[in-house]
């Protein structure tokens, strides 16, 4: 099966996220500047959120670059990803408008702990589907950066019952692990011969 649609799904669903994002940020009806203020914590959830969408869209570009074909255990597992992803713009917003309360930061961190285990799930379909010994599996090797990033989502999640702020902050630390996209598979496809 190709993986054509597969692609043109998701980036139709990654468009549509980020817009119903953009869509929860409301203008003041106060002309000042000062007004501007309340916005800031819906504002700086929506940067954190749309960063995120943006590394899941940028490395499952990179990702399908090493993916052959497609069966439907990989498509259904493309959207659980997805699944998990289409809840941003309602857990980004509760952050926001709750100015970073401890609750809602506990179920944002748990959003991203569960789309991060569905990419590692991807991740493990696809390499099935592809054999031990494709080019896919070589070049994710043992995912040391995903297991890090699974390990400080549980970190932050607990932490963010102590500090809002600090968990915040290891949800931004995880985002700037993740900033520079997944170069394994283009590094991995520079060194094969004759490609």
């Amino acid at each position: 099966m190709s993986k054509g649609r597969l692609e043109a799904f998701s980036d139709g669903v990654f468009a549509i996220i980020i817009t119903i994002m953009v869509l929860e940020l409301k203008a003041p009806h106060d002309a000042s500047l000062s007004s501007l203020k309340e916005l800031i914590p819906t504002f700086l959830g929506y940067v954190l959120s749309f960063i995120y969408v943006g590394i899941y869209w940028n490395n499952h570009h990179h990702l399908f670059q090493a993916v052959k074909s497609v069966n439907g255990a990989i498509l259904w597992a493309n959207l659980h990803g997805l699944f998990w992803l289409s809840l941003f713009p309602v857990i980004t917003h509760w952050v926001g408008v709750t100015h970073f309360a401890p609750w809602p930061v506990v179920v944002y961190g748990v959003v991203l702990l569960l789309a991060a285990s569905s990419w590692k799930i991807l991740i493990y379909v696809l390499i099935e589907n592809h054999g031990y010994d494709s080019t896919l599996a070589a070049a994710m090797g043992r995912d040391i950066k995903g297991w890090v990033s699974l390990g400080l989502y549980l970190l932050a999640i607990i932490l963010a019952f102590v500090d809002s702020w600090i968990a915040c902050g290891i949800y931004l630390l995880v985002a700037f692990i993740w900033f520079i996209p997944d170069k394994r598979i283009e590094r991995f496809f520079e060194q094969e011969p004759g490609e």
